[in-house]
């Protein structure tokens, strides 16, 4: 700032005066620095040559805000919610950075976090506005902490994060109030070092859900700017916005959104299902982006079989390779995959008319309850990996989400005109 031929001019003030002993708060930082005032144009010539070229670079450091999106336990759907949230703020025209402070323990083949490289790849941040993660969240890691040989002060670290052109760092916080303790950044540590504000995800559970957010208000005060119940089934959403919002509400937690289940977010691609069951491709392998939303286990009588499989819709149905009656039934409903145990060959009849349907056909050296338990754990992890998937999820936001109330609490609401 230019104190001479600038906007602002700055007047001197005795040592030990009242304007040098009250400091002003900056919206852009909290460190508290001189107050100085501005004076008239034609007072300027009594500023001493002397002061002038002492603060002739005095200028007030710019901090963007920070927003924690956490959740109270893993598999919240922090991740999609963070994605839909920076869709909204773009429209907006509200410049966002990225980070992921601790990764997390799915990561890349070159290491680098799952989470984080669908954001990068996503949203096409330039990189001074994606930050690094700071440590992976591993065992190795761990361990190394715990026996000292890891004595990083990963909360100094953290404090770069305001180093960015970003006017709001969303940064992607722990699966869990708990998790990161140990390293320093855990979702209270991390809101305390960067004085961010916090959102929290909860895959909501009637019995469950008002407790976390209890818990986690009580942990976090009013650093909780907001909470958002994802997974919400349509069944309960009387019961919710009557019953449990309003009490959330007077507890000092906001519920900033309600978002439905969604079959589609929680569905898992015919080729994640190869790659995490090491499947052999029997055909239609250029059907592998087919997405499953249900999974069937066929072990009964074929009549049983068809009126079982017509309940379902984009099925994985899991049946032995010698079931070919089963084979067949499955093909003649809502079936996106076929997964065969049992290391048995199927049929070429079925083959055939899988690749009339355009239906994948897998075989797997594995035995049906442990195929079961690999797709079903697969439903439970899903990941935002699909074009499908983002478009749904800033579908869900923009309809279930009030980003207003969100800036407003977190002071950027945009100014009266």
């Amino acid at each position: 700032m230019d104190l001479l031929n600038g906007s602002v001019t700055l007047r001197e003030t005795p040592a030990g005066s009242a304007n040098d002993r009250q400091p002003f708060r900056s919206p852009f930082d909290r460190a508290t620095v001189p107050r100085f005032q501005p004076i008239s144009p034609n007072r300027r010539r009594f500023i001493s040559p002397q002061f002038v070229a002492q603060h002739r670079s005095f200028s007030v450091p710019f901090r963007p805000r920070h927003l924690i999106v956490g959740s109270t336990e893993e598999y919240s759907g922090k991740s999609a919610v963070l994605l839909g949230l920076a869709h909204l703020l773009a429209t907006k025209d509200i410049k966002i950075g990225y980070g992921k402070p601790l990764g997390g323990l799915m990561t890349a083949t070159d290491g680098e976090d799952a989470d984080v490289r669908l954001i990068r790849e996503t949203l096409n941040l330039p990189s001074d506005r994606l930050l690094p993660t700071l440590v992976q969240l591993t065992s190795g890691a761990v361990l190394k902490r715990l026996q000292g040989e890891d004595p990083t002060n990963y909360s100094a670290l953290l404090e770069d994060y305001g180093n960015t052109s970003a006017e709001l760092v969303l940064m992607e916080g722990p699966a869990s109030l708990q998790e990161g303790s140990l390293f320093e950044l855990s979702m209270a540590q991390a809101a305390r070092t960067l004085d961010a504000s916090v959102l929290l995800v909860c895959s909501y559970e009637p019995t469950l859900t008002v407790d976390r957010l209890m818990a986690a208000r009580e942990l976090l005060g009013d650093r909780l700017v907001g909470v958002v119940l994802n997974r919400l089934p349509a069944k309960e959403l009387d019961a919710v916005n009557g019953v449990a919002r309003p009490f959330l509400e007077s507890q000092g937690i906001p519920v900033l959104g309600l978002l439905p289940r969604n079959a589609l977010l929680r569905s898992v691609s015919v080729g994640e299902l190869v790659r995490q069951l090491d499947a052999e491709v029997l055909c239609c392998r250029d059907r592998l982006e087919l997405m499953v939303e249900d999974l069937k286990i066929g072990a009964m009588n074929v009549n049983s079989a068809l009126k079982y499989f017509r309940k379902g819709n984009n099925m994985a149905v899991v049946t032995g390779g010698d079931r070919a009656d089963i084979q067949f039934a499955a093909l003649e409903t809502s079936t996106h995959c076929l997964i065969l145990t049992g290391q048995v060959p199927p049929d070429p009849t079925i083959i055939t008319r899988a690749e009339e349907l355009e239906v994948p056909v897998l075989t797997v050296d594995l035995d049906t309850l442990t195929t079961v338990e690999i797709v079903d754990r697969a439903f439970g992890q899903v990941r935002l990996q699909e074009p499908i998937k983002i478009q749904c999820i800033r579908h869900l936001m923009g309809e279930h989400f009030d980003l207003d109330r969100l800036l407003a609490r977190l002071g950027m609401e945009p100014a009266a005109v």
